[in-house]
């Protein structure tokens, strides 16, 4: 599925990319703003009026990326409440599966590791060649994923800059998101988060309270498969068919992820 195009035209705007990354609401980035702090505050002026009903609605939508087979992940975008999700849909299931959510109120949006994320963009490039890689995909949906002790945290940072900087417009010179604006808000080296892995080989991590520094790991991935909980199996089938499509071995990405 190609993007939308109402959503293709967003990920070239700044104001955009300051209300996605929550810079508007003093998020990472937010002292880069400068003028577009005054066309922000001009936008949830005009949201206050009855006559926004409309413009409300047309700021939802689903946004679909195959990674093959018949798997995809799925971005749900409500930009009228600033609340995105991230969902996962396959051959089996009859409506999306839910791994996280980021909003301004009780956001849990670490569903993915680095290696998972990096897996599932690339599987996106290899079905789209309109959707390069570092591109809009990892642009959008980094903000479901951190990095922790044994990531290469720069080679991460690199491709999510590099994903930003490939949307930016050539003349523009004000604010745009980058790869440490990112990192801000993902970043878990120290925080005391270790993973753990079943026989079947989903992983699920676990944050020690008493020792970590300052950073809560908000996530649903915090237990094993329990038939209730977060999505392990789906999530599982989603990787594999990453990893066929760029001819990976299976549970590549779990592999490295462990």
């Amino acid at each position: 599925m190609a993007i939308p195009s109402v959503l293709q035209e967003s990920l070239h705007d700044p104001l955009f990319w300051a209300r996605y990354t929550f810079a508007h609401e003093e998020g990472p980035g937010a002292d880069r703003l400068g003028d577009l702090e005054d066309l922000l505050d001009d936008d949830d002026d005009d949201d206050d009026d009855d006559d926004a009903d409309e413009d409300s609605a047309d700021s939802s939508l689903d946004v679909a990326f195959e990674v093959g087979d018949g798997h995809e992940v799925v971005l749900s975008i409500d930009a009228s409440t600033d609340s995105y999700s991230l969902g996962i849909t396959t051959p089996d299931l009859a409506e999306p599966a839910e791994l996280g959510w980021d909003d301004l109120a009780h956001w849990h949006p670490h569903a993915l590791r680095w290696a998972e994320l990096d897996l599932i963009c690339r599987a996106i490039a290899a079905r789209n060649p309109r959707l390069q890689h570092p591109g809009a995909a990892l642009a959008l949906l980094c903000r479901f994923a951190a990095v922790f002790d044994d990531d290469d945290v720069d080679r991460a940072v690199a491709a999510v800059d590099e994903a930003y900087a490939a949307l930016r417009p050539p003349h523009w010179k004000g604010y745009w998101p980058c790869g440490a604006d990112w990192l801000e808000r993902a970043d878990f080296r120290g925080e005391k988060v270790t993973w753990q892995r079943d026989e079947a080989g989903n992983l699920w991590a676990h944050q020690d309270d008493a020792d970590r520094d300052d950073e809560p790991f908000y996530s649903t991935r915090l237990g094993p498969d329990t038939g209730d909980g977060f999505p392990h199996v789906p999530l599982r089938a989603v990787l594999n068919a990453a990893a066929a499509t760029l001819g990976y071995p299976p549970e590549s990405a779990d592999r490295q992820a462990g």
